[in-house]
């Protein structure tokens, strides 16, 4: 047995304290991490948030979840039913419609009902876009029963609309953030790593592409083509990938003359591999600290551009719609004030997050 065999058997011992036992990396980044207790509990707050979002068609819908009728289950969230799939044998298909149920319609749902039927709807019973034609007060209208944060200028639920944008508004600031974060790696891993002319020529390059005005630039070619999200993400991936490129460029700098890639570099080692295996982990360590703070700027720049109408098309679960909302129906503030919590309180938990993330990869920080 080894003398490893021995040291792991003794930290093993019940009477062993096992804040001794020496950790792994990740152990120790993870109980930094913990130490930060706001950015833990953030962290908890936010991924709740999060899965809500992600099942916003089981929370708010103007489907059923489930509709048990004629002996059958029925989970028209998922699947489209004609309104025929619900009729009785005594029924005239004649007066019913071969098209999808609305189920929101008084007829359909005694039409279900008066035989032992069974609707199961979520806890909000209107999707992102429904319509509330029933509005007893004219729209925008006020918090209610029926409508927890009132509607919109257009009878559309504020609560869904939170919902819905939510997912949206995070879901592309992921994906913004991480195709930022590929290509702002790469291109700082190349000028670090290869120097010389190379680094020369892609740091001027992109010292004219930050230098131009990205906002300006934005507004003109959203104005010039069809928002749509595909095209709003390639122009926001256009202008966001430069911010790491500078932290990674000077960890390549600093690392590529070190003894190990010198090392390796006499060994034949390519240096694709060196740069992979042995120099972008110690790049990423300071990478990663940014990631969430890249993602709160990409959330904040879409809901700017939703605002000043260059964004997402009209009918999208919007934030910065609902902002644009607020500022045009000033008598009714639920909008505004519901927009104003719902941004602040997301920003306010991923930069908490970020603040952790930070503490996590820091080297020079311990917690005893």
């Amino acid at each position: 047995m080894s003398t490893i065999d021995i040291i792991q058997q003794d930290l093993a011992r019940p009477g062993v304290d096992a804040s001794t036992r020496p950790q792994t990396l990740g152990q120790r980044r993870w109980r930094n991490f913990k130490a930060n207790r706001r950015a833990f509990h953030s962290g908890w707050v936010f991924a709740v948030l999060l899965v809500i979002s992600l099942c916003a068609e089981l929370v708010a819908n103007d489907k059923p979840i489930l509709v048990i009728a004629n002996g059958n289950l029925y989970f028209p969230f998922l699947v489209m039913y004609p309104e025929t799939t619900f009729a009785s044998d005594e029924m005239d298909a004649s007066e019913l419609f071969h098209t999808e149920a609305v189920y929101r319609d008084p007829f359909v749902q005694e039409m279900i009902e008066s035989r032992g039927g069974v609707i199961v709807w979520p806890v909000v019973r209107y999707a992102n876009n429904t319509i509330d034609w029933f509005l007893d007060e004219p729209a925008p209208a006020p918090p209610s029963h029926a409508h927890f944060l009132g509607t919109d200028d257009l009878g559309r639920d504020v609560l869904a609309r939170v919902i819905y944008g939510f997912r949206l508004s995070i879901l592309f600031g992921i994906g913004l953030t991480v195709c930022s974060t590929v290509i702002g790696v790469v291109a700082g891993a190349v000028q670090g790593f290869f120097g010389g002319w190379l680094d020369l020529i892609m740091q001027r390059l992109i010292e004219m592409w930050s230098g131009m005005p990205i906002l300006f630039l934005l507004i003109i070619l959203a104005s010039m083509v069809e928002p749509t999200p595909g095209w709003l993400f390639g122009l926001l991936l256009l202008f966001s990938w430069m911010a790491l490129v500078g932290v990674v460029r000077a960890e390549f700098l600093r690392a590529r003359n070190l003894e190990y890639v010198r090392a390796a570099r006499a060994l034949g080692v390519g240096n694709i591999v060196i740069m992979y295996k042995h120099v972008l982990p110690n790049a990423m360590v300071a990478a990663l600290t940014m990631v969430p703070f890249i993602l709160t700027n990409s959330v904040v720049l879409l809901t700017s551009l939703d605002f000043i109408g260059f964004g997402l098309p009209a009918d999208a679960p919007s934030l910065g719609r609902l902002v644009k909302q607020g500022a045009s129906n000033l008598q009714a503030p639920w909008l505004g004030l519901t927009a104003f919590f719902t941004i602040g309180i997301m920003l306010t938990l991923l930069i908490f997050i970020g603040e952790g993330v930070r503490d996590a990869f820091d080297p020079r920080k311990t917690v005893a």
